[in-house]
């Protein structure tokens, strides 16, 4: 076994985790992730925790979902695993990302409402999901599977307390921020972020951060106005989307197009009426992911990105008595910020072409 997925594990149960002794710990395993799960394990075994693991493959889901009635009962056998459980480990990389591209968008939107109960329950834990190089995800990216397994590993085996504190003054500045205004040459969109929390994403529960790799600040926008377009490829429930454009009147998706994939993205704006609602502006700050993998765990941490995500928001933007915006979806849309854009908060550009104001190279300009 590659020696950094040993690596792989022990940062994920120490830093991103923070697992210790008598932890009830479940580890969900798709199919491609089996060495993972075995170093996964034996840390686990090493630090004393207690550990149940799940199957989780898209082929299985697939079969499942096609087979179903659609009159669909939310698991109480995984609702239970998982009110048990202190930590749940996302194991990601299946044998094939396109495994559920036909089942259909009804089916879909009935399935996750009812299992939202066990996704809420699964929230509430120190959850963190991550992904073992696949060859089916070096395929999605484009790249051959050592260069992937390369690609991977630079941009999970990080110094994540150096990173954590480059990261720190953008959180700062959205914490204390009342409007952002995101333009660009096809994007003009004004979110409320007052009263909101940004997370300073740095892998870890310890930052209120679930994803390994990470490296993004994020918070919970709400009185959304304008319109914006996502130039980032991507994968949404086994269907390719590509250049969404969606315009927003009193905080709500009125208008939406796509390229490709239209149809997928109307199934996910109608699951609800959440999900026709921002939950998530996130902003790219891990400059070790260079280039777009259609895999949104590393894309929407790439340098120079600006990430929205329709439907749920996560409460650890929101403040304590507050709701944020509720859905059943989380699904996150990317577009690229390197050039003929700024990111405005309060009046005050603090990103221009892909560049912090605190950081070398960047350009003032003129107007915010």
């Amino acid at each position: 076994m590659d020696d950094r997925v040993h690596e792989h594990a022990e940062v994920l149960v120490d830093w991103s985790a923070r697992i210790e002794r008598g932890d009830h710990v479940v580890v969900r395993v798709a199919e491609g992730a089996h060495d993972l799960a075995v170093a996964v394990a034996e840390k686990l075994g090493e630090r004393g925790a207690t550990i149940a693991t799940s199957y989780a493959a898209d082929e299985v889901s697939r079969a499942y979902l096609r087979a179903h009635d659609g009159d669909f009962a939310t698991p109480a056998q995984e609702l239970a695993l998982y009110e048990a459980a202190d930590a749940v480990l996302s194991l990601g990389g299946g044998r094939n990302t396109f495994a559920t591209a036909d089942v259909d968008g009804a089916t879909r939107q009935a399935s996750a409402t009812a299992v939202d109960p066990v996704r809420e329950a699964r929230l509430a834990t120190d959850w963190v999901s991550t992904v073992h190089p696949t060859r089916s995800l070096a395929q999605q990216a484009g790249m051959s599977y050592a260069a992937y397994q390369d690609f991977v590993y630079d941009a999970v085996l990080r110094d994540w307390e150096a990173l954590a504190g480059e990261m720190q003054e953008l959180t700062s500045v959205l914490s204390a921020g009342s409007e952002v205004r995101l333009v660009t040459e096809t994007t003009d969109l004004t979110m409320s972020i007052e009263g909101r929390t940004a997370v300073n994403s740095a892998a870890s529960v310890a930052y209120d951060s679930h994803n390994l790799p990470s490296g993004e600040v994020f918070t919970a926008p709400y009185a959304t106005e304008g319109t914006v377009h996502f130039d980032v490829p991507m994968t949404v429930s086994g269907s390719r989307i590509r250049d969404v454009t969606l315009r927003f009147e009193d905080g709500q998706v009125v208008e939406h197009s796509a390229a490709v994939g239209e149809e997928a993205l109307t199934d996910v704006l109608d699951t609800d009426p959440g999900a026709r609602r921002l939950g998530e502006l996130g902003i790219g700050m891990n400059r070790g992911i260079d280039r777009v993998t259609d895999n949104i765990l590393f894309d929407e941490k790439m340098g120079d990105t600006v990430h929205l995500a329709v439907g749920r928001a996560y409460d650890a933007c929101v403040p304590d008595g507050e709701a944020g915006n509720d859905s059943a979806v989380h699904v996150d849309l990317i577009t690229d910020v390197s050039d003929d854009s700024r990111l405005v908060v309060d009046g005050e550009v603090i990103q221009r072409n892909g560049r912090f104001r605190w950081e070398e190279g960047f350009d003032a300009g003129a107007s915010a």
